[in-house]
């Protein structure tokens, strides 16, 4: 069996292919890759495994949007350190996944669930999986935010940016107004469509109507002011400004 690891905390990485070599000698591991990037070119280049162990929070992104570029057939395991939303989609459509840190028990089980799939749960395994991606993307339009001894409901379309430091995730609306939040970037940029919001880099998200101007920054990158203050600069590496500037032109096709 061919097994592709998807995973970019690299000790992660070194645990799996660790416990792999124990309880299951027999699998071949033909890539370890670390982004969602990376994987959709190796995947495009390359046939396709056996079987995929798959983080669902890459550096880059959210894995689920690897299946919006390649079509998988094969099943995937899925890991995470902990992801609510992710898990219970997991239990409703069957698919199988492990919580960090992995063990040789819980990796054990999960070969063998796998291997106890009939043919036709092999075929469908795959379009489960593409169908709680399609499911995620976009899904979620009111974030209730727990302020002490109050729940407010934040609408999508009030946020302006998201912004993390120092672990904490924080919205921020047209107003300035500070809304905390118990998602990490990540899942709130699997949850967010992609059409009027935008990953700009490890601290940021950036609602496309918040967007007042670009600056060309050192290197070939970009500084982004936004039509509110932000806690700091908004920086586009050189690598993400072809992606940024297609997303902006989505809306403005004339710039």
């Amino acid at each position: 069996m061919k097994a592709l690891i998807i995973e970019d905390e690299t000790a992660a990485a070194r645990n799996l292919v660790a416990i792999l070599r124990t309880v299951a000698p027999d699998v071949e591991i033909v890539a370890t890759l670390e982004s969602v990037a990376e994987s959709i070119g190796w995947l495009r280049a390359n046939p396709e495994p056996d079987l995929l162990f798959m983080d669902i929070h890459l550096a880059d992104g959210d894995s689920f949007r690897i299946f919006d570029a390649v079509e998988i057939t094969a099943p995937v395991i899925f890991t995470t350190a902990y992801d609510q939303y992710a898990l219970e989609a997991f239990k409703v459509n069957s698919i199988d996944y492990l919580l960090k840190p992995l063990n040789e028990a819980d990796v054990r089980r999960a070969l063998t669930k796998l291997e106890r799939l009939t043919s036709s749960e092999r075929r469908s395994y795959g379009s489960r999986i593409r169908t709680m991606a399609a499911e995620r993307r976009g899904s979620e339009e009111v974030f209730l935010v727990h302020i002490r001894d109050r729940i407010i409901p934040l609408h999508r379309e009030q946020i302006a940016y998201c912004y993390t430091s120092n672990e904490r995730v924080t919205a921020y609306g047209y107003d300035g107004a500070a809304y905390p939040l118990d998602r990490t970037l990540e899942t709130l940029q699997s949850l967010l469509p992609e059409q009027d919001f935008f990953r700009a880099n490890r601290q940021f998200i950036v609602a496309r109507r918040a967007v007042k101007e670009i600056v060309v920054w050192f290197g070939s990158r970009l500084a982004l002011h936004l039509t509110l203050e932000t806690p700091e600069r908004i920086i586009i590496s050189k690598a993400r400004v072809p992606e940024f500037k297609a997303w902006l032109r989505a809306v403005h096709p004339t710039e």
